[in-house]
């Protein structure tokens, strides 16, 4: 007996059939896969679904809705200083997988078209060379300042070729960020911290907040990139002080007066930037007294008027806060309940987003996937999904945000994978970027989240749903299960109608399924995340 998989694209269907060598039941499974008859019983039985499985209805409501969405992102730390500098097929190769919005001839999306780029303003602890204490050199960052006061634009070249690059490519959101101060201001002369101790005197902040509107003005002129965001500091709520990267701790209090002080240089230097806070290193000391003191309940902190570190009035501030979703995403429950906490503390402040604003894997993530181990396949694409998932429903998030764009490292935290090599190398992009892509290509900042059901059994399905403002109605379908489920839409949109719709499993990235008889039945492959793009007609 020899098994064949076969993948009807037309009807929407996967099944497996096996096959003797009887010619007539050959014959047979044929007729039955080429006109995918809903009567063909054998076929069915042997699709992944078992016999008896019922199909699932899955109800779009856009008329309801919930938080907009302003961006999906990623950020340039640490591996675009050197990638940039890769030869020119490469790095646009891999800055096409990033940042594209077009598709090849055969349909394929060349790439994930991210909305909003990070970029890591460093420290100087590149200059300072093994003397920083940083032990990876990709670790260390270049800096603008020079030690006699004055600025050096060309320095980060390889971080602003990807800036360049993200903005020839249609991406017109910016986000800036430092991990630490530039050490000429810090306390110890060095890109991180002592003891735990923040690594910034209060005499400098002033000096700090004009140095990042410096920094804003001078990239604007070499670019013609103005940021559209500054985010001063970067999970205040960690000691930084063991030499594996750039990085200083803050309490909520200096954090507000730093913020204040960026206020004054921002206005001062006529900058639009935006300033976002406060990068907390779990989403837990964002709403609750955790167990940083005077480091958590950032929410009340800097937007409660009750506070003494209120900034909600500030000009220039943005009304979104900022937290990562590191070390709260499993097991899914648990992470969906902290999600829900979350969303509603911001519901206590008329109008404040919430930015997930840095993910990857860390951690053992209570046993369900290490942090540790390069993966290149489709369970880690899958938690990913989980997870951007759990933060857009359950927390409300407005922008999602992954850390490392590109890592070197034997680890889940880059969307490609390159070797470390500072002139040339390999890449390949994981099954993360496609992931992320079947949210970040098809939702698009100002889309809405809107209401979705699904009646049935639903385990191991997750969907959501977002309207696009150009009247797209896209609905994201995870499958973590290992069978095919099969499903049927409907929605409240008059004469709603599926237009495309997008793949990532084991075997396909960002594939194009055709979508003739999804508007009847279809099934979603096992272990896999599918994008559908409808609209209703006039």
């Amino acid at each position: 007996m020899k098994t064949a998989l076969f993948s009807n694209r037309e009807k929407g269907f996967l099944y497996t059939s096996a096959m003797p060598s009887n010619s007539t039941y050959n014959l047979l499974s044929l007729l039955c896969f080429f006109l995918t008859l809903p009567s063909c019983k054998s076929a069915e039985k042997t699709a992944g679904i078992p016999e008896n499985d019922q199909t699932l209805t899955i109800t779009l409501n856009p008329a309801r809705t919930y938080q907009s969405i302003d961006h999906f992102g990623a950020s340039d730390a640490w591996a675009c200083q050197f990638a940039g500098n890769w030869p020119d097929a490469k790095r646009n190769a891999i800055a096409d997988l990033l940042f594209s919005q077009e598709s090849g001839e055969d349909g394929r999306p060349k790439g994930i078209g991210l909305s909003i780029w990070r970029f890591n303003i460093g420290a100087g602890t590149a200059e300072q060379g093994e003397q920083s204490g940083i032990r990876d050199e990709w670790r260390r960052a270049e800096s603008f300042l020079n030690d006699d006061g004055t600025y050096n634009w060309d320095k980060q070249a390889g971080q602003i070729w990807f800036l360049n690059a993200a903005k020839a490519r249609g991406v017109n959101a910016f986000l800036a960020f430092p991990n630490s101060p530039p050490v000429q201001l810090t306390i110890n002369k060095k890109g991180y911290a002592d003891n735990g101790k923040p690594n910034l005197a209060a005499s400098n902040f002033p000096r700090f907040a004009m140095y990042l509107a410096d920094v804003i003005t001078g990239v604007s002129k070499k670019t013609g990139i103005t940021f559209n965001h500054i985010s001063p500091v970067n999970e205040p709520q960690w000691d930084w002080s063991d030499g594996g990267q750039e990085g200083t701790p803050f309490y909520n209090n200096e954090i507000a007066q730093i913020t204040r002080s960026l206020s004054s240089a921002l206005s001062g230097q006529k900058l639009s930037t935006k300033i976002d806070i406060a990068e907390a290193g779990q989403i837990e000391y964002l709403y609750s007294e955790h167990n940083k003191q005077d480091r958590q309940n950032q929410i009340y902190s800097f937007f409660d008027k009750a506070s003494a570190n209120y900034v909600g009035d500030l000009p220039n501030l943005s009304r979104s806060i900022s937290g990562h979703s590191y070390f709260t995403t499993s097991p899914y429950k648990a992470a969906a309940e902290k999600r829900t906490r979350l969303a509603e503390s911001l519901r206590n402040v008329s109008g404040l987003k919430y930015w997930m604003s840095e993910y990857c894997i860390l951690g053992d993530n209570e046993g369900e996937i290490k942090g540790e181990g390069k993966d290149l396949g489709i369970d880690a694409g899958l938690y990913i999904a989980r997870v951007i998932h759990n933060d857009l429903v359950n927390a409300n998030a407005s922008a999602w945000h992954w850390w490392l764009a590109i890592s070197p490292y034997d680890y889940k935290d880059g969307l490609i994978s390159i070797d470390k090599n500072k002139t040339d190398g390999n890449f390949q992009p994981t099954k993360m970027l496609w992931a992320l892509g079947q949210y970040s290509r098809f939702v698009r900042p100002g889309a809405v989240r809107t209401e979705v059901t699904v009646a049935g059994d639903a385990k191991d399905l997750l969907v959501s749903s977002y309207l696009n403002t150009n009247g797209e109605l896209v609905s994201v379908i995870i499958n973590s299960g290992t069978q095919a489920r099969k499903l049927s839409l409907k929605s409240g949109q008059n004469n709603f109608s599926v237009q495309s719709a997008y793949q990532t499993s084991d075997n396909a990235s960002l594939e194009p399924v055709n979508t003739t008889g999804f508007s009847k039945e279809f099934a979603v492959h096992p272990k896999s995340i599918l994008t559908i793009i409808g609209k209703a007609g006039k």
